[in-house]
């Protein structure tokens, strides 16, 4: 049996100090006010509540969610109360973290369906049922209520100079870009939510310090209670850009078990490492045996053969995990091309770079370079040999299969 996938229930064999202290460690980036204070908390035997905050701004969850849902997961296992928030007020307005732009602003229709979906997608994590269940609470239901007096009210305890400090708003000052009002907003709403649930923490990316830290000060001043926030960190691409919906290199929760395989074994070898400690229950013992093993030249292969059995299992099963790896390795030890590509249709003389980001198979134009530079870009001719694109501005002209780096194909039709 393989010991990383079937790991899901180690946590449960854990003692309990032994769990408090690898909540506190494992992909934590930073807890406010500290490490200490909420580890006193948590061996105080108070039964705590904690909540992550998700906006409904598409249709699936993606591993980028699972870190903080990992976390959540382990902390009601603790016996402590979580809290999934839908932020179907918030979706409306957008975050503005880490946009260079402002964000497209959805209607309560297309926020409405994406949120239904997202019970049965994070149940995978959280148990909504017996003696301990996690509740799902939707922002809208106080957010939409608040008067212009109230939110004049709620405003007054939020200084412009701790707002406009945020690194993007400065961003965008420099740049000359359009800052609306709505987007400095977006904080104080946030926050607002930790003072409405009276919660005792939050967990969230490191992205979201800003948000998260608002509602402390919010609830701190209004209520007069210490929130603590766990700050988890984030997988990250080759460029630096987290994984997510914005970066087109998201993998979804829903995606086969071939597809989710495929596009884990096409990382590049640094997220090996990270990947089994932010996005499994892989023991952390292992985790460091795996790291060892790449320092000495173990072929990072063998390790990302494991990370992407162990994560896929998480969603799939065992069963399916196994078959997803036979096919991988059959499909690309023997050079075949896989029968399952996904398939777009462009017009005539679309740049071939323009297909691949729309399509998210790449995230941008400088990993296209990137990848052409590398000799990294082919196209699949008749016979099923590979012929390398070296031109930038390559363009399609006629129906056929792209192959980009190792794992990943595109068939674009004309």
């Amino acid at each position: 049996m393989n010991r990383f996938a079937s790991t899901a229930g180690f946590y449960h064999f854990m003692g309990n100090q032994e769990k408090i202290t690898e909540f506190l460690e494992r992909g934590v980036e930073r807890v406010y006010p500290s490490k200490e204070f909420l580890k006193e908390r948590l061996e105080s035997g108070q039964k705590l509540t904690m909540y992550l905050g998700i906006d409904p701004t598409g249709s699936y969850l993606h591993l980028g969610h699972a870190i903080p849902l990992l976390k959540l997961k382990i902390f009601q296992e603790l016996g402590h109360r979580a809290i999934l928030l839908i932020g179907d007020f918030t979706g409306m307005i957008g975050d503005p973290t880490d946009k260079t732009a402002t964000r497209k602003k959805l209607t309560r229709k297309e926020v409405s369906y994406n949120a239904r979906l997202y019970k049965n997608q994070t149940s995978r994590f959280l148990k909504f049922g017996g003696k301990n269940p996690a509740r799902i609470l939707h922002n809208s239901k106080w957010l939409s209520k608040l008067s212009l007096a109230d939110t004049l009210e709620i405003s007054s305890n939020i200084t412009y100079a701790q707002t406009i400090k945020r690194d993007m708003f400065q961003k965008r000052i420099a740049e000359g870009r359009d800052l609306y009002l709505h987007e400095l907003m977006y904080p104080m709403m946030q926050g607002y939510d930790s003072v409405v649930m009276n919660v005792d923490g939050e967990i969230g990316g490191n992205d979201q310090t800003f948000n998260m830290l608002m509602g402390r000060d919010l609830l701190k001043k209004l209520k007069d209670k210490e929130k603590f926030v766990i700050t988890m960190k984030l997988l990250a691409d080759t460029e630096g850009k987290k994984m997510g919906k914005t970066e087109n290199n998201m993998v979804s929760f829903n995606e086969k078990p071939e597809t989710m395989f495929g596009k884990i074994m096409s990382w590049s070898d640094n997220l090996i490492v990270p990947g089994f400690e932010l996005l499994t229950e892989v023991p952390m013992a292992e985790i460091i045996r795996v790291k060892t093993d790449l320092i000495s030249g173990t072929n990072p292969r063998d390790s990302k053969l494991k990370l992407a059995e162990a994560i896929v299992a998480f969603y799939h099963g065992n069963n399916k995990a196994k078959l997803a790896q036979k096919s991988f390795l059959a499909t690309f030890s023997q050079g075949k091309t896989p029968s399952d590509i996904k398939e777009v249709k462009v017009a005539v003389g679309t740049l071939l770079s323009e297909c691949l980001i729309g399509a998210g198979i790449i995230a941008s134009k400088s990993e296209w370079r990137r990848l052409v530079g590398e000799n990294a870009v082919s196209v699949i001719v008749s016979d099923g040999k590979a012929t390398k694109i070296v031109d930038f501005n390559f363009k399609v002209e006629t129906t056929a299969v792209f192959k980009i780096g190792k794992h990943r194909f595109l068939k674009i039709v004309l």
